[in-house]
C-alpha cells in the first residue's frame, strides 16, 4: 500500500530485540504512517511495547530477560530531521548521528543492572526518558485505568491548557511552597514555647556562669605548667643551684673543682700545642666553643635560680583558678572537655539565645507574612482556575467530535471543575476551601454517551468499549495540542468491535497523516487501515526469532485479518471478509 502522499519523515525507523520475555531475536521494521502489530495470543506483541518502553528510559525489570540469557538488549534507529532538539540534546551528552539517524539501546542483565547508550555514548538511563518526552507518546490500558483518576484527569486538562495554566500554576507553586515553610515554622515555633522557654534559661545560666569566670583561650594550659613550677619549685632551685656549682664553682668551697676551670686547663693545654697540628686546632677551636656555651648556661641557670620564688599563695591561687576552668570544662567543654569547647559553646549559645528572645516578634512577623501569603495564592488559584474553565470547555468540545469519529455521534464530554470546603483551607470566592500544589479545583471528566442521559465520571458511566474509545479520542486530541513524531497504541480497541471498530481504524489512519502511528491490535477491523502490517509468530519452540516479526504483502496480510476474522488463515468466508475490510480500508484514500 502506497504511502508516498504523507509529509511526515519516520522518527523510528527500526527496532531489534534480544533475549525480551518470548522474544529471542527479533526485528521490528517500522514506517511512516499507520504501521499495525497483530499476532496470536503469547506470540509477543506486549514485547514490542515493552521493549520501546525500555528504549524511553522505561523500569527495568530483571524477570523480563528471556530464560537461560545473560541480558536482554534493545536497540532503537531514530531518523531525526535537521534542527530537531532530540538530536542537540544527544550531542550536548556526547552522541554521534550518522546522517540524522541516532542509535539508542538499553541493556538488562539477568541480575537487574541496566546500561544505556546514545549515538555510540554510555549515558544516564533519565537521558533516555529526557530524549523519549520529544519523540514517542506510549498510550495503552494502563494508561487509561490512570486516566479514571481525578487527579490524573486534571493533569490532562492542564496538559492541554498549555501556557495558560502552566504559567499561573508555576507562580501558584512558588508561593504555595514558602506558604508551607513559613506556616511549618510559625507551627513550630508555637507549639514548643515551653521548650524553647526552658532551652533559653539554661542558656541564659551558662552564659552567666562562663560570663563570670572569664576563661581565656590557652589559660588552663599556661595555668597547669605554672602550677607544676610553684609545686616543685625547692625541688627545682636545689637542682639549678647544684648544676650551677658544678660548672661554675661553688664560692663557699674555693678548693672544689668545676667543669670551667677543667675546661680551661683543656682549652690551653690544646693551645700551646695546636700549632703543630691543624686536626689538633680544630678540637681547640671545640673546646673553646664548649666554654663559651658553658659560660652561657652557668648564668642562666643562676638566673633561673634567683627568679625562682616559692610563693605558696600564688599557687593556692593557681589551683583554684583551675578548679574554675576545670568546673566549666566539665559543664561545657563538649566531647573534647577543652577550655576551647567552652568558649565555642559560650558564643554559639549567645547566637542561640538571641534567636530564642527574638521568636515571638519572629512570630508576629511570620504570622503577618502568612496572611500575605494566603491571599496571595488564593489570586493566583483564581488565575489557575480560570484558565481551566476557558480550556475544559474546549477541551471537552475537541473530545466529543473526536467521538462523533469514533461511532459515538451523540456522546458528549464534559468536565466538572468544583472545590471542597475546608476550614483549615484558603479564602476563595466567599468560601474556604481545600487547596494543594495544584490549586483548588478539584477536576472529572463526565460522560453522557446519549442524549437524555446523566452526565457521569467515565469510570462509572463508560463500558469498555466507549471507555477505550473516549481515551483515544483524548489522546489524539492532544496530538494536536501538544503533538510528537510517533504514537504508539497498545490495544486501545480493547472491548470494541463491529462499526466502532472501523471507526478506530479510520481515525488511526487519520492521525498517520501527520504523525507516525503504531498499533498493537487484535482487531482486524483497525489492522486493516495500516499502511505497513507486522505479525509477530512464535517458532516451535515457544521463541520468536529474527524472522519471527515480518512485514506482510498483501497475500499475506489477507491470510492474517482472516485469521483475525475467522480464527482460520485460509477460510473462503474469512478471506473475502478480509478483503472486504482492505477494499473499505483503501476506498477513502483512492488506492
Amino acid at each position: 500500500m502506497g504511502v508516498g502522499h504523507r509529509k511526515v519523515v519516520s522518527v523510528l525507523d527500526e527496532m531489534r530485540i534480544r533475549d525480551l520475555g518470548v522474544i529471542d531475536d527479533a526485528v521490528v521494521e517500522l514506517a511512516p504512517g499507520f504501521t499495525a502489530v497483530t499476532g496470536e495470543t503469547g506470540a509477543g506483541k506486549t514485547m514490542v511495547v515493552t521493549s520501546l518502553g525500555l528504549l524511553l528510559g522505561g523500569r527495568a525489570d530483571p524477570g523480563l530477560v528471556r530464560r537461560g540469557a545473560e541480558r536482554a538488549v534493545v536497540e532503537g534507529r531514530l531518523a531525526l530531521p535537521e534542527g530537531s532538539p532530540v538530536a542537540a540534546r544527544a550531542q550536548e551528552a556526547g552522541a554521534e548521528l550518522d546522517e540524522g539517524e541516532l542509535l539508542i539501546s538499553r541493556t538488562v542483565s539477568a541480575e537487574g543492572r541496566s546500561r544505556a547508550h546514545v549515538g555510540g555514548r554510555s549515558v544516564p538511563v533519565g537521558l533516555l526518558a529526557e530524549l523519549g518526552e520529544d519523540l514517542i507518546a506510549v498510550h495503552g490500558q494502563t494508561d487509561q485505568q490512570r486516566l479514571l483518576r481525578p487527579s490524573r484527569q486534571r493533569g490532562a486538562l492542564d496538559r492541554y491548557a498549555g501556557a495558560a495554566v502552566a504559567e499561573p500554576l508555576g507562580r501558584y507553586r512558588e508561593v504555595y511552597r514558602e506558604l508551607r515553610e513559613v506556616a511549618a515554622t510559625l507551627e513550630e515555633l508555637t507549639t514548643r514555647a515551653r521548650e524553647r522557654a526552658q532551652e533559653a534559661d539554661l542558656l541564659r545560666f551558662g552564659l552567666e556562669e562562663i560570663a563570670a569566670a572569664e576563661p581565656v583561650a590557652g589559660e588552663d594550659a599556661e595555668l597547669a605548667a605554672e602550677a607544676e613550677r610553684l609545686g616543685h619549685a625547692d625541688a627545682l632551685s636545689m637542682a639549678a643551684t647544684m648544676a650551677h656549682s658544678a660548672l661554675a664553682g661553688d664560692p663557699a668551697e674555693p678548693d672544689s673543682v668545676d667543669a670551667g676551670t677543667l675546661l680551661a686547663q683543656a682549652r690551653r693545654a690544646l693551645e700551646s700545642v695546636r700549632g703543630h697540628d691543624e686536626r689538633l686546632g680544630a678540637l681547640a677551636e671545640r673546646v673553646s666553643e664548649v666554654g663559651y656555651l658553658l659560660a652561657d648556661v652557668s648564668a642562666d641557670l643562676a638566673g633561673y635560680a634567683e627568679d625562682l620564688d616559692a610563693d605558696p599563695v600564688r599557687l593556692a591561687a593557681v589551683e583554684d583558678r583551675r578548679a574554675v576552668l576545670a568546673h566549666l570544662v566539665r559543664k561545657y567543654g563538649g566531647p573534647d572537655n577543652s577550655l576551647a569547647e567552652v568558649i565555642a559553646w559560650a558564643e554559639a549559645g549567645s547566637v542561640r539565645l538571641l534567636e530564642l528572645d527574638g521568636d515571638d516578634e519572629r512570630i508576629d512577623e511570620l504570622g503577618a507574612r502568612e496572611t500575605e501569603l494566603r491571599a496571595e495564592l488564593a489570586q493566583l488559584a483564581g488565575e489557575v482556575s480560570a484558565a481551566r474553565h476557558a480550556a475544559a470547555g474546549r477541551f471537552a468540545e475537541a473530545v466529543s467530535a473526536e467521538l462523533a469519529e469514533l461511532a459515538m455521534p451523540h456522546a458528549r464530554v464534559t468536565f466538572a471543575l468544583s472545590r471542597v470546603d475546608d476550614p483549615a483551607g484558603i479564602e476563595f470566592e466567599d468560601r474556604t476551601v481545600s487547596y494543594g500544589s495544584h490549586g483548588v479545583d478539584e477536576v472529572e471528566v463526565l460522560l453522557a454517551p446519549h442524549p437524555g442521559a446523566v452526565p457521569r465520571p467515565i469510570a462509572k458511566g463508560a463500558s469498555g468499549g466507549e471507555l477505550s474509545r473516549v481515551m483515544l479520542a483524548v489522546e489524539v486530541v492532544f496530538a494536536g495540542a501538544d503533538p510528537v513524531p510517533t504514537y504508539l497504541f497498545d490495544e486501545v480497541d480493547a472491548g470494541v468491535g463491529g462499526k466502532a471498530a472501523v471507526e478506530i481504524g479510520r481515525r488511526l489512519a487519520k492521525l498517520a497523516q501527520s504523525a507516525q502511528v503504531v498499533v498493537v491490535t487484535h482487531l482486524p477491523q483497525v489492522a486493516a487501515f495500516a499502511d505497513r502490517h507486522l505479525v509477530v509468530e512464535k517458532t516451535s519452540d515457544g521463541t520468536v526469532t529474527r524472522s519471527g516479526v515480518k512485514v506482510l504483502n498483501d497475500e499475506e496480510r489477507v491470510r492474517e485479518l482472516s485469521r483475525m476474522l475467522a480464527g482460520l488463515e485460509d477460510s473462503e468466508l474469512g478471506r473475502a471478509h478480509a478483503e472486504e475490510l482492505l477494499a473499505a480500508a483503501r476506498a477513502p484514500r483512492g488506492e
